[in-house]
């Protein structure tokens, strides 16, 4: 349909009068647009503009449908003029192609028969809204009319009607606007006092995305705490390589080795991290055994507890290997099994006399890896749980700054199903962390597999590509504002691209994410290397 085709509208009548059908062009009806129809109506202005469509068809306050005439994209945005409200922002939900081409006009084509196909596109435009005179979102109480030309949004209206500030003093830089020049800023202090979650499939860009938000935490001094069981993050004290893309995102390489402190409970392996310890005797009979692999745990528990009770009215520290004389000596014939779990754990070298002081952990404006790779499960466990202890418990006494704790794999932390040592300590953390500054993002691939709980506190969430049905289930079930549209687009999402909510951000967005400064570590190996 062109903007000069004649259009006919007609109103039915509810009083048996017949309805009224009025002609009218669209150049006639976009001059309308220039001058009020009534004392309460505005003015809008069309310059620079660019018309996309024509509102046709039975009309919502919450959506519309379009015929279009200009090149349109799903999840485009677009504005249209309402006689009361002025403009108002939608969003293309949908474009159809309607055309007369059936099958048996392939059959004619394929014999080679000409055949003249009659095209028309049509788009649902989801309403977003409008700022009122207190600048708050509303959507309009009555519908737009029929006949009422459609055209590309403005960005200054977008910026201004989804609520995006640039550069502001309190805003973390992730990206661009998907199809806009419009930088996306999330909001630090909201960030870490409503938390946030990073999902994606595996491969869909949640790490990178991760490392481009911790770089901008690091920018404005914020402290961070990052658990990284597979070593990903301490790539980031170098300057990474930012590619040429057809989008100007306005990054520069850059390394952070200042401002970043590594720790790792294997220094052999993690080179350059400084050992992570423990002190033994802050554990007691319970939590030792459930380190190992024991189930019976009734059977070796007051064995356990009487050789720590022991060796804690005769030695102040003591270690595993004074544990495992302890209860060599006890004669209980039963005590071979729980000796050899021990001494498991002795081999890994994570307790010793001294152990790692909280002010070495936690450095004010620093970023601070604990570095997992080469640990095992239920050690990392472990740590994750003292961890997140000793960080609540500071942060509540105020012994400690304001701080941002950063978890990858969240859903071996804090599963949905089945308790691991960690498990109580992230809900504490989701549900009163907030009061007392901190702040908790946790990085998943499995948002199905993470403790509801938890994740139902993340107010912030970045949604990368997911395809699991589970995984999408949750994900749809803990967003609000996620319109039918975003909801299908989510499956089809580029890699490097996200729909995110919260953070400052009034309704869901869909953002470019900007490329990282510093070196990704997450980068997948090629088994078979191309040039």
């Amino acid at each position: 349909m062109q903007l000069n085709e004649t259009i006919g509208q007609s109103y039915p009548s509810s009083s048996g009068v017949p309805a009224q059908t009025t002609q009218v062009t669209a150049p006639q009806l976009a001059a309308e647009h220039s001058k009020p129809r009534a004392a309460s109506k505005r003015k809008v202005d069309t310059e620079g503009l660019t018309p996309v469509g024509m509102v046709y068809g039975n009309v919502g306050t919450l959506a519309f449908n379009i015929g279009v005439t200009a090149p349109l994209e799903k999840m485009e945005y677009v504005q249209i003029s309402h006689d009361i409200n002025g403009w108002v922002l939608g969003q293309v939900s949908e474009i159809v192609r309607k055309t007369n081409f059936t099958i048996d006009g392939v059959e004619d084509v394929a014999h080679g028969t000409p055949v003249n196909i009659d095209e028309k596109e049509t788009a649902v435009i989801s309403v977003v809204g409008y700022r009122d005179d207190r600048n708050l979102l509303q959507v309009p109480r009555t519908p737009c009319k029929a006949g009422t030309i459609v055209f590309r949004a403005d960005e200054e209206l977008i910026k201004k009607v989804i609520g995006i500030h640039e550069n502001s003093e309190t805003g973390a830089y992730i990206g661009l606007l998907s199809g806009h020049d419009i930088k996306v800023e999330l909001d630090i202090n909201a960030m870490v006092q409503k938390h946030v979650c990073i999902l994606s499939k595996t491969g869909g860009g949640k790490s990178y995305c991760s490392g481009a938000l911790v770089e901008e935490l690091m920018k404005h001094g914020v402290t961070v705490m990052v658990v990284d069981p597979h070593g990903e993050y301490a790539s980031m004290k170098h300057k990474g390589v930012v590619k040429k893309t057809i989008r100007d995102f306005g990054v520069t390489p850059k390394g952070y080795d200042d401002k970043i402190v590594e720790f790792a409970t294997d220094t052999d392996l993690n080179k350059g991290a400084k050992p992570l310890k423990f002190t033994l005797h802050n554990l007691d009979a319970r939590e030792i055994l459930g380190l190992t692999n024991i189930k019976n745990v009734r059977t070796f528990l007051t064995m356990l507890r009487k050789a720590v009770e022991t060796l804690r009215e005769t030695k102040g520290n003591y270690t595993i290997n004074d544990i495992i004389t302890v209860l060599e000596n006890s004669g209980e014939a039963s005590s071979g099994a729980l000796v050899s779990e021990l001494e498991y754990l002795n081999e890994i070298e994570v307790f010793a006399d001294q152990g790692t002081k909280i002010d070495e952990l936690v450095q004010k404006g620093k970023t601070t890896i604990i570095n997992l790779r080469g640990t095992p499960p239920d050690i990392q466990e472990l740590i994750v749980n003292r961890i997140g202890n000793a960080l609540f418990e500071l942060r509540k006494m105020g012994k400690i700054p304001p701080m941002m704790f950063l978890v990858e794999e969240a859903h071996n932390f804090c599963p949905q199903s089945g308790v691991v040592a960690c498990s109580k300590i992230f809900r504490t953390i989701a549900s009163e962390g907030r009061k007392f500054g901190l702040g908790l993002m946790i990085i998943t691939q499995r948002a199905a597999k993470v403790d509801k709980n938890v994740l139902s506190q993340c107010n912030t969430q970045i949604i990368l590509k997911v395809t699991n049905p589970n995984d999408l289930k949750t994900i749809a079930a803990s967003i609000e504002g996620l319109t039918e549209g975003m909801e299908e687009e989510i499956q089809r999402l580029p890699i490097g691209t996200a729909i995110i909510t919260g953070g400052g951000v009034s309704m869901p967005l869909m953002v470019e994410i900007r490329p990282r400064e510093s070196k990704h570590g997450g980068e997948s190996v090629e088994v078979i290397p191309t040039k």
